[in-house]
């Protein structure tokens, strides 16, 4: 068994790539290579809970299946609880949890609590820690309504309580946690951060959580990486990063036709696409209603959003 005081990741340089095959002309295909994770390095120690943040195709995912061993790299060194997780992936498996959160190890036509037998089973459990665990996360899930429920019939939000149990009851000292809030209403939201705040307190258990949701890891974590086209581009503590990014906020606005810049009181435009501008404002001088307000009597618009603060990183390069 490693030591406690091992970090519980330790990734050096990491690399994967991937070979894909493109048409060129109808017989011919020629191959190319895709570098998903590109020199990626970090380190995760352990009781930490961790943000690992970026956008579709950023290389999240794939680092998460590296560390866990279902891909190998292509390059650089990687260290998990302080094993390879290509070489040691069935060592590594009784000691780590994961929860993919389009994907789902529970036994779909089963009970709940038919799978979390099956598991104790699986895992080789002692019988009281896992009676111990599972009417502990029963509670603080509030699960006790369809336990005898069959999975198909759960909804997403008890299903999601229901992978985050299957995940734990073998008592992991590393959980990685991808997409878990997922298509998720705000109260099973709120019941699934809680519950995970609760166990890195009173467990200790690391917790590395992929998102597109800033607002998980405010509410999770102390500490952030962004990751984008597979390279790390922030690494830091989360206040840190609200301190430096939290004060502005990018209002993009399709107009209905292209226009000059508009002229907006407590507004910087910083782009012009065509009809699409972006406008940045202070938070803590004007509010995103008044900005709105002061578009709509400039100009006619087709479609409005507000930029998260993840995005503004992307578009500094870091």
């Amino acid at each position: 068994m490693a030591s406690t005081d091992q970090p519980a990741i330790v990734a050096d340089h990491l690399e994967k790539t991937f070979a894909v095959r493109h048409r060129a002309g109808r017989l011919r295909r020629h191959r190319i290579e895709v570098r998903a994770v590109d020199g990626v390095s970090f380190r995760v120690d352990p009781g930490e809970m961790v943000g690992y943040l970026g956008p579709n195709g950023a290389g999240k995912s794939t680092t998460i299946k590296m560390l866990t061993g279902i891909l190998t790299p292509s390059g650089g060194s990687l260290a998990t609880l302080g094993l390879d997780p290509t070489r040691h992936r069935t060592e590594l498996a009784q000691r780590i949890g994961v929860v993919f959160g389009q994907r789902t190890q529970l036994w779909w036509d089963l009970p709940l609590a038919d799978s979390f037998e099956l598991l104790h089973h699986v895992y080789r459990t002692d019988r009281r820690r896992h009676e111990e665990n599972l009417g502990s996360f029963v509670e603080l899930l509030d699960m006790s309504s369809f336990m005898l429920t069959p999975v198909r019939q759960l909804s997403l939000g008890q299903r999601m309580r229901g992978e985050l149990t299957a995940a734990l009851l073998h008592d992991p000292a590393l959980v990685v946690l991808d997409e878990p809030t997922i298509g998720l209403d705000i109260v099973s939201k709120l019941a699934v951060r809680e519950f995970l705040v609760n166990l890195n307190r009173e467990r200790g258990t690391t917790v590395l959580l992929t998102t597109h949701d800033l607002d998980d890891v405010e509410h999770l974590c102390q500490r952030m990486m962004i990751i984008d086209h597979g390279r790390v581009i922030h690494d830091g503590g989360v206040a840190e990063f609200k301190s430096t990014y939290g004060t502005h906020r990018t209002v993009v606005v399709d107009l209905v036709d292209a226009a000059p810049p508009l002229d907006v009181l407590g507004t910087m435009v910083t782009r012009v696409d065509g009809p699409r501008q972006r406008l940045r404002f202070d938070r803590s001088t004007t509010t995103a209603a008044q900005v709105i307000a002061g578009i709509v009597e400039e100009a006619a618009i087709s479609d409005l959003s507000i930029e998260d603060l993840v995005r503004q990183v992307y578009d500094a390069g870091g």
